[in-house]
């Protein structure tokens, strides 16, 4: 427990529901976006697991996503440890396995524990990502936290939201600090 705490520390990342447009100051954005900074990628918003680079698993990103916004904002942070380790693609076969086991897995009620336990099974199996060390991730996270223009994410709406949010039509403005 001690090291987890240590790794959300160091970060200095806020994980959030959902898909967002850019990260704020205090990183604000899913797992899957906050890894593939942790990755060494340019920050892109991610929407669904097909908008990761291809280096990254397709079921393992898959449940991440599925564990960081189904969680409680407590919860969604003891996710942050595995930012660093969803980049481990392997043949057609082993992302099949993989795939079978977080089904097998998941089955019925899925909470946040059993899931946390999941996503470390199918990272048990097959190739690991690639070692990064803390001081590597929180370099690369932490220039992204500084080209952050907001305090916190903004997180991404449907396009009709916009288009009264542009009109004034929403009650809540949305207003950059």
């Amino acid at each position: 427990m001690g090291t987890m705490d240590s790794f959300d520390h160091i970060l200095n990342w806020k994980l959030k529901v959902g898909s967002h447009l850019f990260p704020g100051k205090d990183g604000g954005t899913c797992i899957n976006e906050a890894a593939i900074v942790a990755a060494g990628f340019a920050y892109q918003p991610v929407k669904s697991v097909e908008d990761m680079p291809e280096c990254f698993s397709r079921p393992i990103c898959r449940l991440a996503m599925q564990l960081n916004d189904e969680a409680t904002d407590e919860e969604r942070q003891r996710l942050l440890p595995f930012v660093t380790r969803l980049a481990c693609a392997d043949t057609p076969e082993v992302e099949r396995d993989r795939a079978v086991y977080i089904h097998w897995h998941t089955a019925g009620r899925l909470t946040f524990q059993k899931g946390l336990a999941v996503l470390k099974g199918a990272l048990a199996i097959g190739r690991q990502a690639d070692a990064l060390g803390l001081d590597t991730v929180k370099t690369r996270m932490g220039a992204v936290q500084g080209r952050a223009i907001t305090s916190t994410s903004v997180a991404e709406r449907p396009l009709l939201s916009k288009i009264k949010g542009w009109f004034g039509a929403t009650k809540q403005n949305e207003t950059a600090t």
